[in-house]
């Protein structure tokens, strides 16, 4: 009874206090700070779950270590990695310089040499996988996919300097028209409909949390 009605009370709450100081100037009257000791209560929150996380991602993979489960290694590399991150990470660098996450320490040399290079290789490979994408995407079948391949074609030139430098050849002021016209103009139009209808959704959502419609975040339908 109380697992169920408890958190639903508190989603109510919480959201109804957001909703309401929205309308409330925060230096005359409470209800326009409770916005922010809300947020607040959420980063404290959000800080306790993602140590609870933390501990998640170590026990599911020391477990699967211990009993050398199917690729046990890959799960003892990212046990060895969260360790490895963490752990100096929260000594004080008033200990040593190796400790804390100021220049010179533990955990930025292993993001700054070991996590970006990884990441930008990750990324670069994508890079292949985006282009082959690309290939069979944009063909010509009807007006649209047309459309799609020669604004495609375009920004692609003038995303790259060597692009840039060709369209330049049948005009200086091209590239500037591109970005005028297509990156802010067509490009800015569209991303604003898709944000406008991911906040419509958003708040639809939100409502149905509020309400204790939507009860997914519980662990039930």
């Amino acid at each position: 009874m109380f697992r169920r009605t408890i958190p639903l009370i508190t989603a109510f709450l919480s959201g109804l206090a957001l909703i309401v100081s929205f309308f409330f100037n925060p230096g005359e009257i409470f209800l326009g700070e409770i916005q922010e000791v809300v947020l607040q209560w959420m980063t404290i929150i959000g800080g306790f779950a993602l140590v609870l996380g933390v501990h998640s991602i170590i026990k599911v993979n020391m477990t699967k270590v211990m009993r050398r489960e199917r690729e046990w290694p890959y799960k003892l590399a990212t046990v060895i990695s969260v360790l490895a991150m963490a752990v100096p990470a929260m000594i004080p660098n008033s200990w040593s310089p190796l400790f804390g996450n100021g220049t010179g320490s533990i955990y930025n040399w292993l993001f700054e040499y070991v996590d970006s290079p990884m990441m930008e290789t990750m990324f670069a490979m994508l890079a292949f996988y985006i282009a082959s994408a690309a290939y069979r995407a944009f063909r010509a079948r009807n007006t649209e996919a047309t459309l799609l391949l020669v604004t495609a074609t375009i920004v692609m030139l003038w995303r790259v300097p060597m692009g840039e430098a060709f369209l330049r050849l049948f005009s200086e002021s091209l590239p500037d028209y591109i970005n005028m016209f297509v990156m802010n103009g067509f490009n800015v139009s569209v991303q604003r409909g898709i944000i406008i209808g991911a906040a419509l959704g958003a708040a639809a959502m939100s409502l149905r949390i509020i309400l204790g419609i939507e009860r997914t975040y519980m662990g039930k339908g």
